[in-house]
């Protein structure tokens, strides 16, 4: 990793020198515009739209455009009154709880590497800020962009996750939230059986982006000459009108993925595999032939938006 920025964290009156680093990166596979015929790259020119001249860099600069579609031109010397610090300093504003953070407002992570003489004041505000159990609220100008940012500890390493500001989350504002919805006290509870049996600690390394893979294969395969042979799509199931019949199936569907193959092979395995491909089956049919079978609620739940 190379080091895109450097600064200090300003704690009290104690400056910590770091050097930031991105810690994250995008694994898709890049392509580039080319000519069908001869692969020839494609390239684009800086043309203006008035007088369809070519303009070099130089000679442009940033345009914001009005309702009107008459457009304010901003040069270099109106960005240099903005009131953007050039300190290069990541504030601490507070401590706070990590759970009262909402996931939504972080935009992108970095990690942060001591520099010079600062790794004693790292290692002291690190030990301190995990004995704690809070993150650091803090304040820091990246790419001429002001941001609130959090400041946790990721294996023994400062983590930098810059934030949204409240005005650029968007609000939820969709109609069912206003509808109402009947929810039969029997699905709720079996839907929760469901999450019940699909918990399980959470190891990223299990997963994996079988698309990526794909598509690897497939440019790997015209490096060699190979021929490529599309799979064919799994045929999608609707979805099951008795709810309650779906949930069940899907409830036996995933105990026998925890369990494994030893459950089939154990005693009343094969019965339970047996009743529980027939309940599936009978969902499935429930969904095709449009039956609906629910019961009406006793009571009408109302869901509703958070204040």
């Amino acid at each position: 990793m190379r080091s895109i920025w450097k600064g200090a964290i300003s704690f009290g009156l104690v400056t910590i020198p770091v050097k930031l680093y991105s810690a994250t990166e995008q694994k898709d596979v890049a392509f580039h515009q080319v000519h069908r015929e001869d692969g020839g790259r494609i390239k684009y020119k800086r043309v203006c739209s008035v007088d369809g001249e070519e303009v070099p860099y130089a000679d442009i600069a940033k345009g914001y455009e009005l309702a009107t579609g008459e457009m304010v031109v901003l040069t270099d010397e109106d960005f240099a009154d903005l009131p953007l610090t050039s300190s290069r300093r990541i504030d601490v504003l507070q401590f706070t709880p990590a759970d009262q953070i909402d996931p939504i407002y972080f935009a992108k992570s970095y990690y942060l590497e001591p520099d010079g003489q600062g790794a004693k004041p790292y290692v002291l505000l690190r030990d301190a800020l995990e004995r704690s159990g809070q993150v650091a609220v803090v304040k820091v100008a990246l790419r001429q962009r002001e941001s609130l940012a959090a400041l946790r500890v990721r294996d023994g390493v400062f983590v930098l996750e810059t934030m949204l500001w409240p005005d650029e989350i968007r609000e939820a504002d969709f109609g069912f939230l206003e509808e109402d919805v009947d929810v039969r006290p029997q699905e709720l509870k079996m839907a929760e059986s469901l999450i019940d049996t699909m918990v399980a600690d959470f190891d990223p390394a299990e997963y994996k982006d079988a698309y990526r893979e794909a598509l690897q294969e497939v440019i790997e395969a015209k490096v060699a000459g190979k021929e490529v042979v599309a799979p064919e799509a799994p045929a999608e199931a609707g979805p099951a009108v008795d709810l309650m019949a779906a949930l069940r199936a899907s409830v036996e569907a995933a105990k026998r993925e925890r369990q494994g193959p030893a459950a089939a092979k154990s005693p009343g395995g094969a019965a339970k595999a047996k009743a529980a491909a027939s309940s599936g089956a009978a969902a499935r049919k429930a969904a095709s032939d449009g039956a609906d079978t629910e019961e009406k609620a006793p009571k009408k739940r109302k869901t509703r938006r958070s204040a």
